[in-house]
């Protein structure tokens, strides 16, 4: 399966679940409406900030439900998959029976609102870093196979406006098997996290054991677990010098934010900025700016003093792997320090504002005539 093709399974809930899970009013709508007659209405959907179309999803899902039912839907999409749409444009409009239209509001909205987030949270961060690879690894932090479905689909759908925009790299994977389609792969991709160094008892086993089980693959090492970020790094690199000579091992560095990097502190995260990139502390920056600029965890200036250290233990083929925070205003930071990044495992593309994401519906004609409730009249039709 190949990015854009459908999914491999039915969208749910099917048909006969809607009515469990929508709205009541909505429900007891639709006994009014089948006692005292049908129309053909019109809804325009919308949100109320800045997103990136993506609208896939709900829109197979209306169809799918409105086939199951024997209904006629039909929906203009104003603005294409991938394009900004401005706070209160609409992003749809949806015309059809009322009395099967007006059950499903509930359920196309939640699979509409935070995906349009979602990919407009992940093209900022591509078109930040063009030249940086991302992988998403949000799957951990969704509540469950829907959300997880959504936000994939949406990283996809951010990476490819990025793409198209800037030529970026974009999204090039996430961690799991069941969304890797989304990203043009049949498999998920990642090699060890946090737990198998700990079983392992040191960096540079938990690297052996992986290559040992997989040996005829490029390698990306964890770094932080015991603190030793640059001790680690460069023990790995050593033990496995024909990997990094060939550029087929990669060092990724999760340190938390509640300590610095092996060998850092704030003056010394002030002096590698000052040594590479002078200009990125030089001007103006913001309390949460400084953080990602030289403060704890994995901050622009430890990921130079790492790209420092290696290159000067001429490992320059080596490459770094970031992880942890990396959201839209992270990744604007590290885009200002340069910082040497190769690739960035990212969960933080999620919508962190849940409020954001709620995405609206209202009817603005019934049997064709406009017809709107007061304040909403900038949905009408032009």
């Amino acid at each position: 399966m190949t990015e854009g093709e459908a999914r491999p399974r039915r969208l749910e809930p099917e048909a006969d679940a809607v009515a469990g899970l929508t709205d009541h009013y909505f429900v007891r709508t639709k006994e009014v409406v089948g006692r005292f007659g049908d129309y053909d209405v019109t809804y325009a959907v919308f949100m109320r900030r800045p997103v990136v179309s993506a609208p896939r999803l709900a829109m197979d899902w209306l169809e799918q439900v409105a086939a199951e039912r024997g209904a006629k839907i039909e929906i203009e999409l104003t603005h294409d998959e991938g394009r900004w749409v401005g706070a209160g444009e609409p992003l749809m409009y949806i015309t059809g029976s009322f009395f099967h239209l007006v059950d499903l509001e509930t359920l196309y909205l939640q699979k509409l609102g935070a995906a349009c987030v979602a990919a407009y949270n992940a093209s900022a961060m591509c078109i930040d870093l063009p030249e940086v690879a991302f992988l998403a690894f949000d799957a951990r932090h969704c509540t469950g196979e829907d959300m997880a479905e959504l936000m994939a689909y949406a990283a996809g759908v951010g990476s490819r406006r990025a793409v198209r925009k800037v030529g970026a790299v974009g999204f090039v994977g996430n961690a799991t098997d069941a969304t890797a389609h989304y990203f043009g792969q049949s498999n998920g991709k990642g090699t060890m996290p946090h737990a198998l160094i700990g079983y392992a008892g040191s960096t540079v086993r938990a690297a052996e054991m992986y290559h040992e089980t997989f040996p005829d693959e490029p390698m990306t090492v964890l770094v932080d677990y015991f603190g030793q970020e640059v001790s680690d790094t460069l023990a790995v690199c050593e033990r496995f010098s024909e990997l990094a000579e060939r550029g087929d091992l990669m060092i990724r560095i999760d340190t938390p934010g509640g300590r610095y990097t092996e060998d850092l502190d704030m003056s010394g995260s002030y002096a590698v900025l000052e040594r590479n990139v002078p200009e990125a502390v030089r001007g103006y920056r913001t309390e949460a700016e400084l953080r990602h600029l030289i403060g704890g965890g994995v901050s622009a200036a430890a990921i130079w003093h790492l790209r420092e250290r290696l290159n000067k233990a001429n490992f320059e083929q080596v490459r770094i792997a970031a992880s942890s925070g990396f959201g839209p205003a992270k990744c604007k930071v590290m885009a200002a320090a340069q910082a040497p990044i190769d690739v960035i495992g990212t969960g933080s593309y999620l919508p962190t504002n849940w409020h954001e994401t709620y995405a609206t519906a209202d009817i603005v004609a019934y049997d064709g005539q406009p017809r709107v409730k007061a304040g909403r009249e900038f949905l009408l039709r032009k």
